[in-house]
């Protein structure tokens, strides 16, 4: 029987590590490498910050973890599963992909294939990457080594979506590559492969994923504003609409993470470099870039011009996990700021120092009764505490304001206080 390839990770976050985890668990040999030696040091020890692993998992598998980019020699298959951001004027940046192609680059054997899951525009892979590892290795594209594309669909803290229940969309520069791939993946996957014709239709197939929930929860969002406008409760206006069987429910909010609220602006950026003005996306994403100001004027045309104290709860970018990427609570946080009012804040995945460092001022329930609380994410540990939880630290006529609409509003206005939701 042939010998399993050996697989070597590229960046151990939140897509690497899982990933990482699911070939071991296989039985390839398996190599994790991470330019953070901190990280390194955690995870073999048994401790994942991001959640997606814990301790048990960690330690059933046999993974070989490094700082040392020279460990890449030794794998066969080589797959990168780095961040690629947008930077402070939502411009795609894949300074960090390209880095990491770099250093691919600079240790890789001969006969090595490099799979991307980076979420990029179309094109990246083969006319970016590729000449990158080309480059640096002196080896060439195409004939000492190979370019796989598999975009990643990870969703943190999803314990019902995980990688070997996802359809594993799978790309190469060759037929035989492909087939390679597929059947790697297809190993860990249980759900099915999608051999896509090339990669630029994988690449091309992530980004589009994301940014059509970008643009639904958009026109949610859009419609949550005008009910406002109008008087009447939007959920309750979606809870008549989901009665009719092709409708699509989405839930307004705040649009943030490493996905949803970056990917179009690579749709974006693909098009605006072969001169296609984008319309419908570009729309999209101005109306979900504007919900923070949206929610922070909420709140204040309710509680009034003059100071008050604010607790707002939750800092993450979605319930129930500890990532803050691109995370929108800080927006609003800002926003109330400016208007000279004194906010707190909590989140029960993050310390008070960390909160600190964030430059926020942490605070606590315990600290009420406040003239307002603010739930912009809620987190399992709020909804424990249940509406009664929220009454007790909030004054008498004070705001409670349900940004997701998951609060009793009823029992609310009947204590006394005043209940607002998007």
């Amino acid at each position: 029987m042939k010998p399993l390839p050996t697989v070597c990770i590229v960046g151990l976050g939140y897509v690497g590590l899982p990933l990482a985890h699911g070939f071991a668990k296989k039985g390839y040999p398996t190599i994790g490498y991470d330019i953070d030696a901190g990280r390194i040091g955690e995870l073999q020890a048994g401790q994942d910050r991001t959640k997606e692993l814990n301790a048990k998992e960690l330690k059933e598998v046999e993974m070989r973890l490094s700082s040392d980019p020279k460990i890449i020699a030794e794998a066969a298959i080589v797959i990168v599963a780095l961040p690629t951001p947008v930077d402070e004027r939502n411009k795609p940046n894949i300074s960090i992909l390209k880095a990491g192609s770099k250093t691919v680059g600079e240790n890789m054997k001969s006969g090595t294939i490099v799979v991307f899951e980076s979420t990029v525009w179309p094109g990246t892979t083969e006319e970016i990457c590729g000449p990158i590892l080309e480059k640096v290795s002196g080896m060439r594209c195409g004939k000492d080594f190979f370019l796989g594309y598999s975009p990643e669909r990870i969703n943190p803290g999803d314990k019902k979506h995980r990688l070997h229940t996802i359809v594993k969309v799978v790309s190469g520069q060759t037929p035989e590559v492909l087939e390679t791939l597929a059947t790697l993946y297809g190993s860990v996957v249980k759900a099915g492969i999608h051999k896509a014709p090339n990669i630029k239709v994988a690449e091309m197939a992530k980004a589009i994923e994301n940014a059509q929930r970008d643009l639904n929860i958009g026109y949610i969002n859009e419609i949550a504003m005008l009910c406002g406008k109008i008087g009447i409760a939007s959920k309750d206006v979606l809870d008549a609409a989901s009665t009719k069987w092709n409708f699509l429910r989405f839930t307004p909010g705040l649009v943030g993470g490493h996905c949803i609220g970056v990917d179009p602006y690579y749709l974006v950026e693909k098009a605006r470099s072969i001169g296609m003005n984008t319309q419908v996306i570009t729309a999209g994403r101005a109306v979900n870039e504007g919900m923070a100001q949206f929610v922070a004027k909420q709140v204040q045309d309710a509680i009034g011009a003059s100071e008050k104290r604010i607790l707002v709860l939750g800092l993450t970018f979605k319930e129930d996990v500890p990532d803050t990427r691109n995370s929108k609570s800080g927006d609003v946080i800002r926003t109330l700021e400016k208007e000279a009012h004194a906010v707190l804040v909590h989140d029960p995945y993050m310390s008070s120092a960390t909160i600190k460092r964030n430059g926020w001022k942490p605070g606590t329930l315990e600290e009420g009764p406040y003239d307002a609380i603010v739930l912009l994410v809620p987190h399992k540990e709020y909804l424990a505490l249940g509406t009664e939880g929220l009454l007790g630290a909030t004054k008498n006529g004070g705001l409670i304001y349900d940004l997701k609409s998951v609060l009793d509003g009823k029992a609310i206005a009947k204590a006394g206080r005043k209940y607002l939701a998007l």
